[in-house]
């Protein structure tokens, strides 16, 4: 229950008076994707405008003194959990560069998969990078493009780049949005009034009340300009494999994935997991809130209420202080305290929606023996992580995943559980409309189960690379 993290979240606004608001508003649906660093970059007709701070969209973008920093009737906005890079400000997005076709901004949900391999190559051409971030490689490679117009330019970078990405692009006559050839990262269209918006989810056009047009297409380009918007598809046409893990966890529950709200998906895993493995409790408890779908789906599957038997404190952040070993020792109190009238005494179903590390599974399952409780059956509602992601998840090494070193078994002595069962690979996708999964080519990007990877990890497949330090600077800056 080590929580999994999502790398970014983007959005993109044009032709909208109040477009560096709508993007601070916008940023904030989309905090869960990036708690790190948040920036937003504005274009008024004549100059770009750039704020980019470490820290939550509520810290740094609530204030009119900054947004007035920021005119302008476009804009885009990035929220960033640093998967690739360190947690620096020279690393929060959107990035900006000059080029001679005028200047552009880079906004990038997700990650490169030969971001390493690219950039040495680069730099021993003569580039110069100025950051850590996997991001500056693509504006590196759009610089270096001999093609004419600034669209044929991110088309040839595109082509030289791998991995699982969603970008949103500010140049001084469009706002351009990016979908990598899998679809594994989200990105979705959305209209408000008669600016057009770009999004990684629907959340973020609802908080504005902005319509959802529709998703962008694996692999597609939409430029919008004062024109309208036109789409560009340059990659031979493959069906979508989007990244399974956008409706077990990344996603809000309220956003609307292909048609139908990811808080469904999540009832549906629930249901699915009590299909396979039911055993007689007395209580059903989620892990807050991560767990709530897949127990509320669970219970109603087996005509049980779902009780709140841990409660979560929402208002402790990423920065609380722990000044004092005793503080740390704390751990998950912190953020979860367990409901002792409710479970002592009693065989507990806990569900949560995935295993990881199994670190924060050992804490909550002592502390609700401690409260009384007589069996906890740990039940998750996703397979087993077994394998790392290279797309823009921030799964440890794989020598740090707990089902990749111990059998079920195994796993449930560790943290102490009366028993503990996963959904199945097969239950997985019959909680997602299918029959069964495609073993020839599976319909989403699911290899953190599997180990089987859409796009070939090259960075990390070569030895050479696995220490490679992208720069030399210390890590303070």
């Amino acid at each position: 229950m080590a929580r999994l993290r999502e790398e970014c979240g983007v959005f993109g606004v044009f032709n909208n008076e109040d477009a560096a608001a709508l993007t601070a508003l916008g940023l904030h649906a989309l905090q869960h994707r990036g708690q790190e660093g948040c920036g937003i970059v504005t274009f008024d007709g004549k100059n770009f405008y750039a704020e980019r701070r470490l820290g939550l969209v509520g810290d740094n973008f609530t204030k009119g003194k900054i947004l007035g920093k920021l005119p302008g009737n476009y804009a885009i906005g990035h929220n960033r959990y640093s998967t690739a890079g360190n947690n620096l400000i020279k690393n929060v997005q959107p990035f900006f560069a000059d080029l001679h076709t005028g200047g552009i901004s880079i906004a990038h949900n997700g990650n490169l998969s030969n971001a390493r391999h690219i950039r040495r190559e680069l730099v021993k051409n003569g580039s110069i990078f100025q950051t850590t971030s996997d991001t500056e490689t693509i504006v590196q490679l759009i610089a270096k493009s001999k093609r004419s117009k600034t669209i044929d330019k991110i088309i040839d970078s595109l082509f030289k780049i791998q991995g699982g990405y969603a970008l949103t692009i500010l140049t001084e006559k469009k706002l351009i949005g990016i979908r990598d050839p899998f679809g594994i990262r989200p990105l979705v269209i959305g209209k408000l009034n008669k600016s057009y918006v770009l999004a990684s989810e629907t959340c973020a056009l609802d908080i504005i009340g902005a319509k959802f047009i529709r998703g962008v297409e694996n692999g597609e380009i939409v430029v919008i300009t004062e024109n309208g918007l036109e789409c560009i598809k340059p990659f031979p046409k493959i069906k979508e494999r989007p990244c399974i893990f956008e409706y077990i966890y990344f996603s809000r529950p309220d956003s609307i994935i292909n048609n139908v709200s990811v808080y469904e998906h999540r009832k549906r895993l629930g249901a699915e997991l009590a299909k396979e493995n039911h055993i007689e409790s007395d209580l059903v408890i989620p892990v807050p809130d991560s767990g709530v779908p897949a127990s509320i789906g669970y219970a109603e599957k087996i005509k049980k209420n779902v009780e709140l038997g841990i409660i979560r404190n929402h208002y402790v952040g990423r920065t609380f202080i722990e000044p004092t070993q005793q503080i740390r020792s704390f751990g998950v109190k912190l953020k979860h305290n367990i409901n002792k009238s409710l479970v002592k005494n009693k065989s507990l179903i806990l569900i949560d929606d995935s295993l990881v590390r199994g670190t924060t599974s050992v804490k909550i399952i002592k502390m609700l023996y401690e409260a009384g409780a007589k069996e906890v059956h740990l039940k998750i509602a996703s397979p087993p992580i077994r394998y790392p992601d290279y797309y823009g998840v921030d799964t440890p090494n794989q020598n740090e995943l707990l089902a990749s070193k111990l059998d079920i078994e195994g796993m449930r002595k560790f943290i102490n559980a009366t028993t503990l069962q996963f959904l199945s690979i097969e239950g997985l996708y019959k909680s997602m409309g299918y029959e069964k999964r495609n073993s020839s080519y599976p319909q989403f990007t699911d290899h953190c189960f599997t180990g089987e990877y859409p796009v070939k990890p090259i960075d990390a497949d070569d030895k050479d690379f696995i220490n490679d330090q992208p720069s030399l600077m210390s890590s303070k800056y």
